[in-house]
């Protein structure tokens, strides 16, 4: 990531979440829109551990508040095998991500740029790394009817 305020409330996050946090990133691939995303979805792929719990980000994916992910989180981190967190480029991911992938998660039904991804999901990562713990950082009350 280039510096800027992207970067800034990435690394934010990113250095508070343990187990540590790491971004790897692919380098765009050039081409027609089907083999831009095979060629993208490739090197995602390849970025990844062979036991490597994979969490591919889709909007096909599951929508957990973020006690529910906090308890998702647990079990990954409990597994104590690598968890790499997907997230696909301006054309998307190739069925190929998705069928690897041990489990989806969607962000919701609007579309996001990458880079605003990455920090929502740092920050998500480090609130369920709270939610854990126990610390005050996440707190769950909303209004009644």
């Amino acid at each position: 990531m280039k510096s800027g305020p992207e970067r800034e409330l990435f690394d934010r996050y990113a250095v508070r979440v343990r187990p540590k946090l790491d971004l790897v990133e692919i380098p765009d691939a050039r081409g027609a829109v089907a083999e831009v995303r095979r060629r993208e979805s490739a090197a995602l792929l390849a970025a990844c551990p062979d036991n490597a719990i994979v969490v591919a980000l889709d909007e096909g994916g599951r929508t957990p508040d973020s006690m529910a992910f906090a308890g998702l989180l647990d079990r990954w981190i409990e597994a104590a095998r690598p968890l790499c967190f997907l997230i696909g480029g301006a054309e998307g991911m190739d069925a190929s991500v998705i069928a690897r992938a041990d489990a989806t998660l969607s962000l919701g039904p609007m579309t996001w740029p990458h880079m605003m991804v990455r920090v929502m999901l740092a920050e998500q990562l480090y609130r369920a790394r709270a939610i854990s713990a126990g610390h005050p950082y996440h707190r769950a009350a909303r209004p009644q009817d």
